[in-house]
């Protein structure tokens, strides 16, 4: 289950307190100060890992404590420093404050991290204030007290490909056979609830990470059907794959069916329906002929103005030159991504 938002109470460990002290020692006629200081208060980051794929492990769990610095001793010993406490999230997690909404951070790369709430700083023991009109001082310094907030997390999937479209275009169906991903596969719309993410390999040990969000329908940007909240995991991708029906079950046109959902597109970000797109014609395996998936392609082509290709997840037609076609998108270097497990 992919756990997209959590918000989480987050604290500092406090600084140790000073000590006071003072030696007398055998010997040493004179004895004096000697109170060590305290330890520092552990601080709290939030770092992007890729051992974690959702924010699940937050849903059960909303307070995060590091450990108290420990008081400074007497012989001038420094008190025990508190351990840092590090909360790992999934790549792609933006970090909000959560009373005023202000953006604290973007960790959209492994091992990126964000200190959230920093440790109280330890107090100075009696030893710091000794001078030659003091030689017997009982000041001493509190340590520093925590810092405490409730930030709010969200995450953005980082992927290569995104693939819109309307429910049951078999978005899902070609994410399973391009990957190992097992998105669930049904007959019905809205098969899909949540996205899901599939890593296809190309030649030259290149990954294309692949979001598969769930179906648009007109209104989603009103909330219409599961409305557009799923969008924010594609709007990090490089290009878009708009899949397209061939033959729609439910009688539409699968050119009405591009605008409708390139107008949800639109509605919910003119960046997002700005990216690049490759337009896929799928389930071509139900025109038996040849000459009628030919038909099929051009009649699209014309109405859309605009190339498309067309495939068949269960025949495997096309398949192969659409990864090629989407790794053109990819830089020449790759760019890193998070090692995903599927959800």
């Amino acid at each position: 289950m992919l756990i997209d938002e959590a918000v989480i109470f987050v604290r500092s460990g406090k600084g140790g307190d000073g000590c006071m002290s003072f030696r007398r020692e055998k010997y040493v006629p004179k004895g004096g100060p000697d109170g060590g200081d305290g330890g520092e208060g552990g601080s709290v980051r939030i770092v992007a890992s890729t051992s974690v794929n959702t924010l699940l492990g937050m849903a059960g769990r909303h307070h995060y404590f590091a450990r108290d610095g420990q008081p400074g001793l007497s012989d001038q010993c420094h008190g025990k420093n508190g351990e840092d406490l590090s909360v790992d999230v999934p790549v792609g997690t933006l970090v909000y404050e959560s009373d005023n909404g202000q953006l604290l951070g973007d960790l959209d790369v492994p091992g990126k991290g964000l200190v959230i709430a920093k440790g109280g700083k330890g107090g100075f023991g009696n030893i710091h204030f000794k001078s030659s009109t003091n030689q017997t001082p009982r000041q001493f310094m509190p340590g520093e007290p925590a810092e405490e907030t409730t930030v709010r997390l969200e995450l953005k999937l980082v992927a290569d490909l995104g693939l819109v479209g309307k429910p049951n275009a078999g978005k899902s169906t070609l994410l399973s056979r391009v990957s190992s991903a097992r998105p669930k596969v049904a007959d019905y719309p809205f098969t899909s609830l949540e996205p899901y993410l599939g890593i296809a390999m190309l030649p030259g040990q290149k990954q294309l990470v692949i979001a598969d969000i769930p179906g648009l329908i007109e209104g989603a940007h009103r909330g219409q059907g599961l409305g557009t909240r799923f969008l924010r995991h594609i709007e990090r991708t490089l290009v878009l794959v708009h899949v397209l029906e061939v033959d729609p079950t439910d009688g539409s046109d699968p050119v009405d069916n591009y605008r409708l959902v390139r107008n949800e597109l639109a509605e919910y970000s003119d960046d997002l329906a700005a990216k690049p797109q490759i337009i896929v014609l799928s389930k071509m395996d139900v025109l038996v002929t040849e000459q009628d998936q030919t038909a099929a392609v051009q009649l699209i082509e014309q109405a859309l103005g605009k190339r498309v290709m067309p495939i068949s997840a269960v025949t495997g037609m096309g398949l192969e030159a659409l990864l090629k076609t989407c790794s053109m998108h990819l830089p020449e270097h790759g760019r890193p991504v998070a090692k995903w497990s599927v959800p």
